[in-house]
């Protein structure tokens, strides 16, 4: 499996569409079909880049059950939040220090973040931290291709 790079992120704004969901009520699909048709009411975009951003309670993965809910985000990164669309919301990401996997693959497998929590994170010098959790999905990102290339971001610290 690949070998991330840490980056030091710097805090970002995202405006997006957010849902409560767990890996048992997955609601992805639901997320991002309401929320592509509009990517173009969204101004003062960065970039085309899009993030699926993930939201845990702070015991999510201690006290791990797929049943666990957390928040999910569908947003885009904007220079300034004076035009949110109307039914959408602003989020700060936080900066910080994050672990960098450059994935390719389909989006339905989840064997890398297997990998990432129960073999790479242990055998790290790091720990999680209690931040978002993200992938960007850029222009080579293809929903559910083996092709597809995408970056997952985990928030991680010193141990």
């Amino acid at each position: 499996m690949v070998q991330p790079r840490t980056v030091v992120l710097q805090e970002k704004k995202l405006v997006g569409i957010s849902l409560p969901m767990s890996l048992t009520n997955n609601r992805t699909g639901q997320l991002w079909s309401s929320f592509v048709p509009r990517l173009d009411e969204i101004k003062n975009t960065v970039n085309s880049n899009k993030f699926s951003l993930q939201i845990y309670a702070e015991d999510h993965f201690s006290n791990f059950s797929p049943a666990n809910e957390f928040i999910k985000w569908a947003a885009l990164e904007v220079t300034d939040f004076d035009s949110i669309p109307e039914d959408m919301q602003s989020l700060e990401l936080p900066g910080g220090l994050y672990a960098v996997f450059d994935y390719k693959g389909s989006s339905q497998d989840t064997s890398v973040f297997q990998y990432i929590f129960s073999e790479w994170l242990p055998k790290s010098d790091y720990i999680l931290d209690e931040r978002p959790h993200f992938e960007i999905l850029g222009e080579k990102y293809k929903n559910n291709d083996s092709d597809s290339e995408e970056e997952i971001w985990i928030p991680v610290k010193k141990k």
